[in-house]
């Protein structure tokens, strides 16, 4: 459980399939932060941390994330604020938002949903059920994110099975490989730095050389280009890579 004290036992998430997306978390606790970062990137998200209401809005504004998991009580503006003016604005109205907070009153539920949040859950809960929530929310939001499987062209690449198929033939990847897949399928068209690609591939706790992302980007071109197949890794001039948005097999 989750709470003003965090138990070891709480490091451990339901694993039901990896799923990839930028997730920020505003929380102003900081062993809270830190555990839902934890668990967020063993599901395969890129996170975030805000530890106040005004950051937390600068940092939509600089790099929108896919969902916000945003604390009620925060420094500065309150979770609530946040969140109606995330849902004022045109460009984050359709902004996924779990609110955490330790008021477990009806009367403020009913407030927080209210505010525009698509879930709401009381402190303390177990990573199992927000990574539930968080799945369900990203279902209805973002359908393709959350689900076991991914489809773009004439590739398809099921989280569940590990198991990659291009035009109808597998496809035999290493398991980095089948990461960085994952990681540029789930967002067509996004750049990603190498520095990202280490982060969200490798994690963050591991040193490895930046050109072991060109290495293993080499060692993923090969196998999906069999037979002469367009290739739909775009490498990005003094930026990184891409999976072509404009790709078609």
């Amino acid at each position: 459980m989750i709470g003003p004290r965090v138990s070891r036992l709480a490091l451990i998430s339901n694993r039901g399939g990896m799923m990839s997306g930028h997730v920020l978390v505003v929380e102003d606790e900081a062993a809270i932060s830190t555990l839902l970062r934890y668990n967020l990137m063993r599901e395969g998200f890129d996170v975030s941390l805000c530890d106040d209401g005004d950051e937390a809005l600068a940092a939509v504004a600089d790099n929108r994330p896919d969902l916000v998991i945003l604390d009620w009580m925060l420094p500065g503006l309150s979770g609530v604020e946040i969140c109606r003016q995330l849902r004022a604005r045109a460009e984050t109205r359709d902004l996924p938002v779990i609110m955490l907070t330790a008021r477990g009153e009806e009367e403020d539920r009913v407030r927080g949903l209210n505010s525009g949040a698509d879930d709401y859950l009381t402190k303390p809960f177990s990573m199992a059920e927000l990574m539930a929530r968080l799945r369900a929310v990203l279902r209805r939001r973002v359908p393709g994110m959350a689900a076991n499987t991914v489809e773009f062209g004439d590739i398809v690449l099921d989280r569940e099975a590990c198991r990659v198929h291009r035009a109808g033939r597998e496809v035999k990847l290493g398991p980095t490989e089948f990461r960085l897949l994952d990681a540029l399928i789930s967002r067509p068209g996004r750049v990603y730095s190498r520095e990202q690609l280490l982060d969200k591939v490798w994690g963050q706790d591991i040193y490895v050389e930046i050109r072991t992302v060109d290495v293993h980007i080499g060692r993923l071109r090969r196998a999906l280009n069999i037979r002469k197949a367009n290739d739909p890794i775009r490498t990005v001039r003094a930026s990184g890579y891409a999976f072509d948005e404009t790709y078609t097999p």
